[in-house]
């Protein structure tokens, strides 16, 4: 009884009509035709006219359906109306020859069965209603359509029931052409190989935006958390002795934080669909232009940080490629970050251009001139001593996000990333080759 009067029963009564609806344009241009090529004669005024004027309709539905925006807008009745499976259906207009024939049958089936749906929606209730009443009105019995059921000498109490029956009739018909239009949907609209690979390529594209949002948030925000921690807890430790040493903590957090901040509306930028860069965002951080800043913050929560840099042959750190440099200052930052976390001072920090040694970038292979210009690359190397067990620094692990993120930065420029025990200390190197394209 649920599937003859319940509400999806009924919401797939109404997409029938609707498609009886849309069935009309074509349907009066065709019983026109009929009407002309029959002797100018009204095709609605003779049964056999009228369904041949229906018939010839089809054709028209099929062949305007190979056209326009049918899939989708059908895709969206279907899943508002007819309970089906969002995912068994396909988005998106049609982008092959079969796909749009796939979707022309489909439209064809819906505004046919539907015609006829909505004409026995029409006609088939007044009938039901009239019959009921030929037992209580009695000038109904009078009323002769030529079929004998209304005659004087009929019984009037049958009436009734060919009403219900006309009307059960119905209510079947309409549930039989609605469990048909919602079975057959997924396999006339539903996605094909063409279209699967096209949502399977808007996912990565999608993952890949949310990943590189998720590393941005990371380093940014998560070395400025480590580093204004160590440095308020340093500046609470030295507030009695060492007035100095508490200002220049506090002129560090604050610096910190101003930069953050920037970087942070940078990349929450980047969320807003359709918004264009703000002209006056914060630029990436790149080793020339942040990376004494980022060893000064560091050094500022009363980490001791030794840096040697080596830009090789270049001079400064000023001529790496612009995606090299700004991926570099993430390491180099992931790296402090950890230290500052995971372990304690001393941090020995090494960066250096060197002579490659292709195709196996990640060797451990030291060349200590800058003698090939054909393969060069970049090494990043932090060291520190960690932290004991049981104090006030979070353990070690294999691995979290942190070093994931550093990772696939690396791998995006054909670089690696190892990070684990390295002697007495914990060591995060990083190679990254400097012959991609500077952007």
């Amino acid at each position: 009884m649920n599937r003859l009067l319940g509400a999806r029963a009924g919401w797939r009564w109404v997409h029938l009509i609707l498609g009886g609806a849309l069935l009309m344009p074509y349907f009066l241009l065709a019983q026109v035709v009929v009407g002309v090529v029959a002797g100018g004669v009204n095709a609605l005024d003779s049964a056999p006219l009228s369904f041949l004027a229906y018939a010839l309709s089809l054709p028209l539905v099929a062949a305007t359906a190979l056209f326009g925006p049918v899939r989708p807008m059908s895709v969206v009745a279907v899943r508002a109306m007819c309970g089906v499976p969002g995912e068994g259906l396909a988005d998106g207009p049609a982008r092959s020859w079969a796909a749009r024939g796939r979707a022309s049958a489909w439209w064809t089936l819906h505004l046919g069965t539907g015609a006829l749906i909505s004409g026995m929606t029409l006609a088939v209730p007044p009938m039901a209603v009239a019959l009921i009443a030929v037992p209580v009105v009695g000038r109904l019995r009078d009323v002769r359509l030529g079929y004998g059921w209304f005659a004087t000498d009929t019984n009037p109490y049958a009436a009734p029931l060919v009403g219900i029956g006309l009307l059960a009739g119905l209510a079947l018909c309409a549930a039989g052409a609605g469990q048909l239009l919602a079975r057959t949907a997924p396999v006339l609209l539903g996605p094909t190989p063409a279209d699967r690979l096209a949502a399977a390529e808007e996912r990565a594209a999608d993952l890949a935006v949310r990943n590189r949002l998720a590393r941005e948030l990371h380093d940014a925000v998560g070395h400025a958390l480590s580093a204004v921690t160590l440095q308020a807890a340093a500046a609470r430790r030295m507030l009695e002795r060492d007035p100095e040493f508490v200002r220049e903590a506090l002129a560090a957090i604050e610096d910190t934080t101003r930069r953050t901040v920037g970087e942070l509306d940078a990349v929450l930028g980047l969320l807003r669909d359709g918004d264009p860069a703000r002209p006056d965002a914060a630029p990436a951080p790149t080793l020339a232009t942040d990376l004494a800043g980022l060893l000064a913050r560091t050094r500022a929560g009363g980490t001791t940080v030794t840096a040697h840099e080596d830009p090789g042959r270049a001079g400064d750190w000023a001529a790496l490629p612009a995606i090299a440099s700004r991926e570099a200052y993430r390491i180099v930052q992931e790296g402090l970050s950890n230290a500052l976390r995971h372990g304690v001072g001393p941090v020995d920090l090494r960066i250096r251009v060197r002579a490659g040694s292709h195709p196996d970038v990640g060797s451990d292979t030291d060349t200590d001139t800058d003698t090939d210009t054909a393969y060069r690359e970049l090494e990043i190397t932090v060291i520190n001593p960690p932290a004991a067990p049981g104090g006030d620094r979070e353990p070690r692990t294999g691995g979290g996000r942190g070093l994931r993120g550093a990772a696939e930065r690396a791998a995006l420029l054909g670089g690696s990333v190892e990070a684990g025990p390295h002697g007495d200390g914990w060591r995060l190197r990083a190679v990254l080759p400097l012959t991609g394209d500077d952007r």
